[in-house]
């Protein structure tokens, strides 16, 4: 545990250190709270006490802005030659994915931190769903564990940054939208399945308040794979070299 927090504390600082982590929370702050407040269909429009309106946009926010975060993790680190240096060190490959996981999946905390001020006005305007607003909150962190994993694995592969974030959204979108449109363009077991596979079916779950047993057991499969993929293809890189 302690090589992995001076591995998350090394990559929070250089988060903050490289204005990555400070363009990203003004952007998710400036994205959701324009649309949360001053769009057409903002609270105001819905006319009652709910952060659904925020919920929706962050999870289009945050789908864009995870892959930009995670491009740098490891292919930065094969293109300087750092991450061979790293490797020497008494760290092991879990260790290192787990502690640049946990870095940006802090990052990703810290800014739904900082929307509370939403909460709290909406819950001044009218009675609000608490167990649904904060069940909200947990379907983001799910979601933002998925692609910061899926991220990861994507930077493991390459060492150009622009091809990770590309891979990244690419992987990324069959969950977050093809999965969702071919179960509703097919039926029986094979729109069950694809239904199941959707991250957004799951999350418009946990959004409306919602917290089932499948659906963390979904999110916490995909952070399981893409986290073990990417140990796979570190270790058969080590035995490359």
């Amino acid at each position: 545990m302690k090589q992995i927090w001076i591995i998350t504390k090394r990559e929070l600082q250089s988060f903050f250190d490289s204005l990555i982590a400070y363009i990203m929370l003004v952007a998710f702050l400036g994205f959701s709270g324009f649309f949360t407040w001053f769009s057409r269909t903002d609270v105001f429009y819905l006319d009652q006490a709910s952060l659904q309106v925020f919920f929706g946009i962050a999870f289009w926010t945050l789908f864009f802005f995870i892959p930009a975060l995670t491009m740098r993790l490891i292919a930065e680190e094969k293109k300087t030659g750092t991450l061979e240096l790293l490797l020497t060190k008494p760290v092991t490959d879990w260790q290192l994915i787990m502690g640049k996981f946990s870095a940006t999946l802090i990052l990703i905390l810290i800014s739904l931190v900082l929307t509370l001020p939403y909460y709290i006005t909406v819950a001044r305007l009218g009675p609000i769903d608490h167990a649904a607003v904060w069940a909200g909150y947990l379907g983001l962190l799910f979601m933002s564990g998925a692609y910061i994993s899926i991220g990861i694995f994507a930077s493991s592969i390459t060492n150009n940054q622009i091809v990770a974030f590309l891979l990244a959204l690419l992987i990324g979108v069959f969950f977050h939208i093809i999965f969702g449109q071919l179960a509703g363009a097919t039926s029986g077991f094979m729109s069950q399945l694809l239904d199941y596979l959707s991250l957004s079916t799951h999350y418009e779950s946990m959004s409306r308040g919602v917290i089932d047993s499948k659906d963390v057991i979904y999110f916490l499969s995909i952070m399981a794979v893409g986290l073990f993929s990417t140990e796979i293809v570190l270790a058969k890189r080590n035995v490359v070299e």
